[in-house]
């Protein structure tokens, strides 16, 4: 298990996208890391799509971020209500500077962006949030997958594949 003593934290809320839930959980469960959800709440959580529900471990505001080696934050409408809590923001924050991979797809880079971490990154997001990215001081770039150290971003539910392999190739280090 090329990931095993790893351990990744996933973010949700209502409405996350439903494919940047579940493939990053079954992906990493799958190459051995030990997984946990955590939302504001700790209950079942909906996607947009009406897929499979989500059910959290744990509420956010119970983490210890040093717990965790990567934090991976869905798209979907869920990050516009994650970055609201200062919970949510402690821990994204705390992770980054701590050199710890933070992985937004989609929509979830207005977390990191809330948290104050993008500052001089090279990322990219959803194309609809481009410039929330830019005038918070990082440098987009259209592409499938970013890697900007331990600041690991995507575009969309068709970029999942590429994202999970760069977040895994990291975890896994040298």
């Amino acid at each position: 298990m090329e990931l095993k003593g790893k351990r990744a934290l996933i973010l949700v809320d209502d409405d996350y996208e439903d494919l940047e839930g579940w493939y990053p959980k079954l992906r990493l469960l799958e190459a051995g890391a030990e997984v946990v959800v955590a939302g504001p709440e700790k209950r079942v959580y909906h996607g947009k799509n009406g897929g499979y529900p989500m059910p959290t471990d744990r509420r956010v505001d119970e983490i210890d971020w040093k717990e965790f080696d990567a934090v991976i934050i869905p798209g979907g409408y869920a990050p516009d209500k994650l970055r609201r809590y200062d919970s949510v923001l402690k821990v994204v924050k705390a992770m980054c500077d701590d050199g710890r991979v933070v992985a937004p797809i989609c929509h979830g880079a207005w977390v990191p962006i809330s948290a104050g971490v993008v500052r001089g990154k090279k990322m990219t997001c959803y194309y609809a949030i481009k410039d929330d990215l830019v005038n918070a001081g990082a440098v987009y770039e259209d592409k499938v997958v970013v890697v900007d150290g331990n600041m690991i971003s995507s575009r969309c539910p068709a970029d999942l594949p590429s994202f999970l392999k760069a977040i895994i190739s990291v975890l896994k280090g040298p």
